[in-house]
């Protein structure tokens, strides 16, 4: 696809759009950080940077942009790991952080309506003044509510309440062309035609851009009670996430963490993890209305872990060990992250039954690869992230071990029934392994789809299936 390059007619009509000269950035002006999101190699300045303040200011962009053939690259906080937010075809980004308002709280409805640029931190300690819970849980808490939206962010808490499309009721967008639309609404039930709210939810921004969304809330659980759960081995560990998912009992998480990670986490925080017995642990939360209702959803649970070898169960019933335990675990990316000089993700999702074969395999592969693994992850729903860390290792040397470990892993995972992403999409850096591991006739589709809603090609391009 050709694509006009921007010129001073091009800027000067953008300029008439956008009232505020502070809100554009051209040329040198541009921060280097919309070149690149968090943390993939994929690296690409745009031609101009617009930080949108209205639903009418994107739209009157996107109609030029349309008209013109220029890429538009839709912008939230850069928190992404796969390029999903770069500019790869240069032209104009688009940045909503300023679009950053509550628009309502429907509490009749149980819902809230917010601007894309609201911080996940921010919509959970909003909802809970009012006694209310978002659920979707993702690590990264900074990350804004029009990228969960479009990279269809899991968490932690996912093993029992689901991932941001379970909680997506109503979405405003702006087509490719420039029209406003309305997919989707408050109502709880809708069966009036296909489904264009959820074609939306992890489309990545490459079918339309998101202005407003309408949320499902739910009444804030009354108590949170967590077990950390050391295990002999991680293998002990691993072996017992099958079992406890079998169990009547759904914690509200389950995650596995390791001794290698959690050092670096308290390196990282400059705190120290409240247990030193074990290399490897299970994680698990409960919540509910009651401490009797917790202690009898977590009470069979914490037996069966025994059972399983389990050394020890060690109930978090204080704030200050909770947050210790926690904030251990949320500083798990950023630590590994400071712990190398480079390193690559693999957010792999495999069924739950297979956790524990998938992380025994992850370990295997840093002697066959001759590379340094580590991973964590969310046991309880399948979804599991291996960190592979570049260290003194030269760019060729990196390259050619990284590529052969991620091809291998993703290998494993599809034998095992699993997919490429589980929460962090595909983005640009991902492409060639999801077109790897879904049949020819879904790439085709996904590209048919594409170009329905997008028949010049300027939204995003490049990510996600685009040939």
């Amino acid at each position: 696809m050709e694509y006009k390059k921007l010129d001073k007619d091009d800027i000067a009509y953008i300029k008439s759009i956008i009232p505020d000269e502070e809100r554009i950035l051209i040329g040198d002006f541009i921060n280097e950080e919309y070149s690149h999101d968090e943390l993939s190699g994929t690296s690409s300045y745009p031609d101009i940077v617009v930080k949108a303040k209205s639903t009418e200011e994107i739209s009157e962009i996107m109609k030029y942009a349309y008209e013109h053939v220029i890429p538009v690259t839709p912008r939230g906080a850069g928190t992404g790991l796969v390029g999903s937010s770069v500019a790869m075809e240069h032209g104009i980004m688009i940045d909503t952080t300023l679009m950053n308002h509550v628009l309502e709280l429907d509490e009749d409805n149980l819902t809230i309506t917010v601007e894309p640029g609201v911080l996940l931190m921010e919509l959970s300690a909003f909802v809970e003044e009012h006694d209310l819970f978002y659920p979707p849980d993702p690590g990264e808490k900074s990350a804004t509510i029009g990228g969960n939206i479009s990279t269809n962010a899991g968490g932690m808490r996912a093993v029992k309440y689901g991932v941001t499309r379970d909680y997506v009721r109503g979405l405003e967008v702006v087509l490719p062309n420039g029209e406003i639309t309305e997919f989707g609404g408050k109502v709880v039930k809708n069966s009036s035609g296909y489904a264009l709210k959820d074609l939306m939810i992890g489309s990545e921004g490459t079918l339309g851009f998101i202005t407003k969304a309408t949320l499902k809330l739910i009444p804030r659980p009354k108590m949170v009670i967590s077990l950390l759960i050391p295990f002999p081995t991680l293998d002990h560990a691993i072996n017992t996430v099958p079992l406890i998912v079998k169990s009547k009992t759904i914690p509200t998480a389950i995650e596995f963490m390791q001794r290698e990670v959690i050092i670096d986490a308290e390196q990282y925080l400059g705190k120290a993890f409240p247990d030193k017995q074990s290399d490897a642990y299970l994680l698990l939360k409960f919540d509910g209305n009651s401490v009797e209702e917790i202690e009898k959803a977590y009470d069979s649970v914490a037996k069966l872990c025994l059972e399983q070898g389990a050394l020890d169960v060690l109930i978090s019933d204080t704030e200050e060990r909770e947050d210790s335990i926690w904030k251990a675990r949320g500083a798990f990316l950023e630590a590994i992250k400071g712990s190398t000089t480079y390193m690559d993700e693999v957010d792999m999702v495999v069924p739950r039954s297979s956790v524990n074969e998938m992380v025994t395999y992850l370990h295997s592969l840093q002697k066959e690869c001759e590379l340094r693994i580590k991973s964590f992850g969310h046991a309880g729903d399948g979804n599991l992230h291996a960190y592979m860390l570049k260290d003194d290792l030269s760019d060729e040397e990196w390259e050619k071990r990284m590529s052969k470990a991620m091809e291998m892993v993703y290998e494993k995972a599809r034998k095992l029934g699993g997919q490429v992403s589980g929460e962090h999409g595909i983005g640009y850096a991902k492409k060639p392994y999801l077109r790897e591991s879904l049949p020819e006739v879904n790439l085709i589709l996904m590209n048919g789809i594409k170009k329905v809603f997008d028949p010049n090609n300027i939204l995003n391009p490049h990510k996600i299936a685009q040939m």
